[in-house]
């Protein structure tokens, strides 16, 4: 089981949702926190709840600018050391159908959901490998497991992420190398993201999903579904139906291929 104590734990998208509730967490366990998000006052914000809690300090970054987090990273290194625990939790959704996209919402969908983790996780999993120490988790999503309607280019970026994520899980086993990840698939959590969805499948509270996310790196599990049951039903039903037959299942039965028909998302 990992220990928090006097670790270094870097969260993007940690000024608001389960970031925000992720970085009380890991403070809680006697984690130094680094918050990265694009928002300066809501780092700001954060900062002054939590400080009596611990050591937590924050950096304004856009994670979909490459440069910007090559440039945040160094400066990360030399200011605070080496980030054992990186969670790239940051994300967007747009919620259009595809042909409704512009060229800018797919390649800014794809940019943070898909190629700064990787991005990101480049900048600091070298001084991990060194340490022979690290834990890596990545926030995908149950729509990496399944597709949606209105939900493709966001369904594609997390397919992207949750392959990546096991991927490098075991080049870490083939190295050798005592540094962990474990990729998180949850449902949808009531944080605002995902505002007008409407669902069969109970919607996610934040509090109990941020607490499953910690206590999964605490025990190092390597992947892990909110609620538990949404891998096994899915990944049952694909293999053992017809298409046809797991489209009524998923769409009539389940509920989710109408789930994003009244979808607003935070806005602008």
């Amino acid at each position: 089981m990992s220990n928090f104590k006097n670790k270094t734990a870097l969260i993007t998208g940690g000024a608001s949702g389960i970031g925000k509730i992720m970085a009380r967490l890991l403070l809680e366990r006697g984690a130094k926190v680094i918050l990265w998000d694009i928002n300066p006052k809501g780092i700001e914000e954060v900062i002054t709840e939590f400080s009596s809690k611990g050591e937590i300090s924050g950096y304004t970054v856009d994670i979909s600018n490459i440069e910007q987090v090559k440039l945040t990273a160094e400066q990360v290194k030399q200011e605070k050391g080496v980030v054992d625990i990186l969670i790239n939790n940051a994300g967007i959704i747009v919620g259009k159908f595809f042909h409704e996209h512009t060229v800018e919402e797919i390649t800014s969908t794809t940019a943070i959901n898909a190629s700064a983790p990787m991005i990101i996780t480049s900048c600091f999993i070298q001084d991990m490998m060194n340490q022979n120490s690290g834990y890596v988790c990545n926030i995908a999503s149950s729509g990496g497991l399944i597709s949606n309607p209105k939900m493709s280019v966001y369904a594609a970026s997390k397919w992207s992420l949750i392959g990546w994520s096991d991927s490098l899980r075991l080049e870490m086993k083939q190295l050798n190398k005592d540094v962990h990840f474990t990729t998180i698939m949850p449902y949808y959590i009531n944080t605002g993201m995902f505002d007008g969805v409407k669902s069969k499948i109970p919607i996610l509270k934040p509090e109990p999903a941020a607490l499953t996310i910690i206590n999964a790196i605490e025990k190092k599990k390597s992947t892990v579904t909110l609620p538990g049951y949404i891998y096994r039903i899915t990944r049952l039903g694909q293999a053992i139906m017809p298409i046809n037959m797991f489209d009524w299942f998923a769409g009539s039965v389940l509920g989710i291929y109408k789930t994003m028909e009244s979808f607003t998302g935070r806005g602008k």
